[in-house]
């Protein structure tokens, strides 16, 4: 209704709500169409505008085209994968095996297998024979944790192993783990971790002590499918010196190099994605931006209505409302602020005396536009209830509901 051209008399506020007008239509069409709508969740915009949705078939329920759609999306991640690593090495694997397994906190039996198997690198060609007469674990597999205990029989390796890992539920999806085996081959000792270094890399270092192996070092990389090994054999016979350097100097390198090379190589990265994406969004940030400044200026009269109305019986007034990037670290000084004004938006959508608005990105709002993208943003109101003052600051996709009484500013403040 505000953006009907048939409500505005004025020429050029009449062409500006035409087009605002088209907008709305288009954004109407496709929320009140079922199909159309789970489509625009999913892919957004450019997914309305592949012709004839070759993607997935019409008739699927929403449900079906996000798990399609996710399928998809997973599929063209490993197709890009591959065509980075372009791993060269041919794995052939022949087996027979009879499993019975629990996962998810249960534990698992696996009973008895016979393996045969043949392994053919390109690089150097060799075939090894393994009969496994017996193969028994119990498995305990839960979020944060997993615990295995097996026994083998077989040629040439007859073992009984035990190992526990603790997964830490952080970003970098670091894991600590350790097990002790024992068998034929005498006993060995193993302790390492785990960590995500990037997207699609992982970093691991083990420490084995065994006799009469000795004690050496294992670091692993995994990149995309393609796994680099190191090995490292510090001294047949288990000496103090020779655990304590296998153990602090992976993580002393570690740490240096986390610190030096992969920390300020991942900020510049995100910086370099961020100026990236502002290139591209500029002109798209400057549409949105006179989008916005015509439907503050459509917005006039009916929020001169609606301030009359809350005036008379002492209502909701927003007195000042700034939208996007505030500085208030003193670290931060040399920052400019990066906000626009919304009082006239946020006023438009005042309704008997209350503002609500949803939980998702501000940005969204009519006369609201993105003024920093790809930063974090707030919103700060400053309004009259009652005749009372009152202040909030508001993330950029919490929900919002006012007026609320934790607000009110004191009278001596």
């Amino acid at each position: 209704m505000l953006y009907h051209p048939d409500k505005h008399r004025d020429p050029e506020l009449k062409r500006q709500a035409e087009q605002l007008f088209t907008y709305v239509h288009q954004a109407y069409e496709v929320l009140s169409d079922p199909q159309s709508r789970a489509i625009y969740d999913i892919f957004g915009k450019k997914g309305l505008e592949v012709e004839g949705w070759e993607v997935v078939e019409r008739k699927r329920t929403p449900a079906e085209i996000r798990e399609e759609y996710e399928r998809l999306q997973r599929e063209r991640d490993e197709r890009r994968l591959q065509q980075r690593t372009n791993p060269k090495e041919i794995h052939q694997l022949c087996a027979v095996d009879r499993r019975i397994g629990f996962h998810r906190g249960r534990s698992g039996v696996q009973p008895g297998v016979v393996t045969c198997g043949c392994r053919n690198p390109l690089s150097q060609p060799h075939c090894v024979f393994n009969c496994t007469l017996m193969t028994t674990s119990i498995v305990r597999d839960t979020k944060t944790s997993h615990f295995t205990l097996a026994l083998q029989l077989g040629v040439p390796h007859s073992y009984l192993m035990m190992s526990y890992q603790y997964k830490f539920q952080d970003e970098d999806q670091t894991k600590v783990k350790g097990s002790i085996k024992t068998g034929f081959f005498g006993t060995l000792v193993e302790y390492g971790a785990e960590r995500k270094i990037s997207r699609h890399s992982v970093v691991a270092a083990t420490v084995s002590i065994g006799v009469p192996q000795g004690v050496s070092l294992k670091i692993r990389l995994n990149r995309a499918s393609q796994t680099y090994l190191f090995p490292i054999h510090l001294t047949d016979q288990i000496l103090p010196s020779a655990v304590f350097y296998a153990t602090v100097g992976p993580l002393a390198i570690y740490l240096a190099v986390q610190k030096l090379i992969i920390m300020p190589y991942v900020r510049a990265q995100k910086e370099q994605e961020l100026e990236k994406q502002k290139e591209v969004s500029a002109s798209e940030i400057a549409r949105r931006k006179q989008e916005a400044e015509a439907a503050v200026l459509l917005m006039q009269e009916s929020v001169k209505r609606i301030i009359d109305a809350e005036e008379s019986k002492m209502g909701l007034i927003i007195l000042n409302a700034w939208y996007g990037k505030f500085v208030s670290d003193n670290s931060q000084k040399h920052e400019s602020a990066k906000v626009i004004d919304v009082t006239v938006p946020l006023q438009c959508l005042v309704k008997d005396s209350k503002l609500i608005l949803t939980e998702a990105s501000k940005a969204g709002l009519p006369g609201f536009y993105d003024p920093c993208v790809g930063e974090e943003k707030s919103l700060k109101l400053l309004y009259q209830f009652r005749g009372a003052m009152h202040q909030v600051l508001s993330g950029d996709t919490e929900p919002l509901k006012i007026p609320k009484q934790c607000h009110r500013i004191d009278s001596e403040a």
